[in-house]
């Protein structure tokens, strides 16, 4: 798609979004340039939502002016990465774009925060992924909503009771974290009771303060009505005592972390609870 065709599609689908949802904002504005990630290597700001906030007595679209700018260059650039199916769409990035920076104007609106962190979460989760180092916790930003909506429950062998563990969304990427002591490390077979699925495999035993335990090989997750899957983590995390937690602080100690990939074998249907 070339720029003026990506300026028309983008002023076409400006015009689409009720203007309630646009008070405060003075415009979309294409730029043609790419804007590159500062650190990650083949990321790229597809967009932004440049925000100011004007002395008042009173908040609201009055006094926080926005402007929505998409970078086409971004575009483009992503489009030559190469994609499933080796085509690139266009409309819908853009329509996400668009509809992402917007929720940025809307949320400095109210004072909130949380796309901000479903943002950093995301690029924490690249960097996991990209094997550089990265905040073990980054999950915590992301869509708790949908990761208690879409919460499993747990059951290894040795232990009484299942576990009902918490979820996180993070993207297409979901995690499930469950805390243990020093004492009483989780490991040996285990079964996930997941999206209305029952799946099998073998938990490995954690050596490092916080354990991805991503399912991987015969992994076959039934789809959700809203969201998306790619990768199922199971994140077990080491709690600290009180004086090692006040010594790691005091030292600056990073919490070690460490990636398991695991073979699952799905046996049935999740049985009610």
């Amino acid at each position: 798609m070339n720029l003026r065709a990506f300026e028309q599609l983008a002023r076409e689908y400006w015009e689409e979004i009720p203007e309630d949802y646009k008070r405060g904002v003075d415009g979309v504005r294409v730029v043609a340039q790419a804007k590159a990630h500062d650190t990650l290597p083949d990321v790229y700001t597809m967009g932004e939502c440049v925000t100011e906030a004007y002395p008042s007595d009173f908040g609201g679209p009055d006094t926080i002016r926005s402007a929505v700018v998409i970078y086409y260059g971004s575009f483009m650039a992503l489009a030559g990465l190469g994609h499933e199916g080796g085509v690139f769409d266009w409309e819908g990035e853009l329509w996400e774009t668009l509809t992402h920076e917007l929720q940025h104007h809307l949320e400095s609106l109210a004072d909130e925060d949380s796309l901000e962190d479903f943002d950093y979460a995301a690029d924490e989760n690249f960097k996991r992924y990209e094997g550089q180092p990265f905040d073990p916790t980054f999950y915590h930003a992301g869509d708790l909503e949908a990761g208690a909506d879409a919460g499993a429950w747990l059951r290894i062998e040795g232990v009484d009771q299942p576990i009902f563990v918490g979820g996180a969304r993070v993207e297409t990427d979901w995690f499930f974290e469950l805390q243990y002591s020093s004492e009483s490390p989780p490991s040996g077979p285990a079964l996930l009771d997941w999206a209305g699925a029952r799946h099998a495999f073998e938990l490995p035993f954690p050596r490092a303060d916080v354990t991805f335990v991503i399912l991987g090989d015969g992994f076959e997750p039934r789809p959700l009505a809203e969201h998306a899957i790619d990768e199922v983590c199971i994140v077990l995390v080491r709690k600290a005592s009180l004086w090692r937690g006040a010594l790691d602080a005091l030292l600056g100690r990073t919490k070690t972390t460490e990636q398991v990939e695991v073979a699952v074998r799905t046996i049935g249907d999740q049985p009610g609870e």
